[in-house]
């Protein structure tokens, strides 16, 4: 009896011990393992190329393969599915946010300057016509490109309309925007939101003066000019 417990201590005719290894967590390991079992699901062949910039907290993931087109889908819509839902993944267990870039063979680069090329090319047509243009829907990332190229062009502006999914972005010309300006104050707006006043301002022809009461334009002196703003503030 004391040699089979000898024996059974130092595992000789014992049964063989199970041991459990706990995978290790990493944000590589997190985002591969994933993004494998979805292109596995797919019946597809897909290299994954990752890199973690530690400084800007960021993840850049390339993907290669063939029929990468599938993955892109119709302006990118899939492939910034995917990248959302691989950040989803990659953030469960951090308490630091990392941001997940997903490309496909340089898409977004080519994307962007396609946009660029397509905001150019729709402040010429809204200048020649001056008329405002509407362009299709986009993601908030591709609408920021679009303001970004035309943020410094002196004649024309941008401006987001609609809600999600349908939210575009509209071209026009500058001038729209002080009509419209002109127009919200002759009706009190800027004297009600800023504290402002609508008593007119002076120009080389003496001063001219706005009153919502009266509806348009009147050359006044100046001392007739206060009488009619005081009055219209009370």
């Amino acid at each position: 009896m004391g040699d089979e417990g000898s024996a059974e201590f130092f595992g000789l005719g014992s049964k063989p011990a199970v041991i459990k290894a706990k995978k290790k967590f990493t944000l590589e390991g997190s985002a591969e393992e994933f993004l494998k079992e979805v292109f596995r699901t797919m019946d597809m062949e897909v290299e994954l190329d990752i890199d973690i910039d530690t400084e800007e907290n960021t993840m850049n993931i390339d993907l290669k393969g063939d029929d990468m087109g599938i993955l892109i889908g119709k302006r990118g819509q899939t492939l910034d599915s995917l990248q959302y839902l691989t950040s989803l993944v990659v953030n469960k267990y951090t308490e630091e946010y990392t941001r997940v870039k997903l490309d496909i063979e340089n898409y977004r680069e080519r994307r962007k300057e396609t946009l660029e090329t397509l905001a150019r090319n729709i402040a010429y047509k809204v200048k020649r016509t001056k008329r405002p243009v509407s362009l299709e829907p986009m993601n908030p990332y591709e609408r920021r490109i679009i303001h970004s190229a035309l943020q410094n062009d002196k004649y024309v502006l941008t401006r987001s309309e609609g809600e999600d999914p349908y939210r575009h972005v509209v071209v026009a010309l500058k001038r729209e925007r002080k009509e419209y300006s002109r127009d919200y104050s002759s009706r009190g707006g800027y004297r009600k939101e800023y504290g402002g006043s609508n008593r007119g301002y002076r120009n080389n022809y003496g001063r001219r003066n706005f009153n919502s009461n009266y509806g348009k334009y009147n050359n006044t002196s100046a001392p007739e000019a206060d009488a009619a703003g005081s009055e219209s503030e009370e």
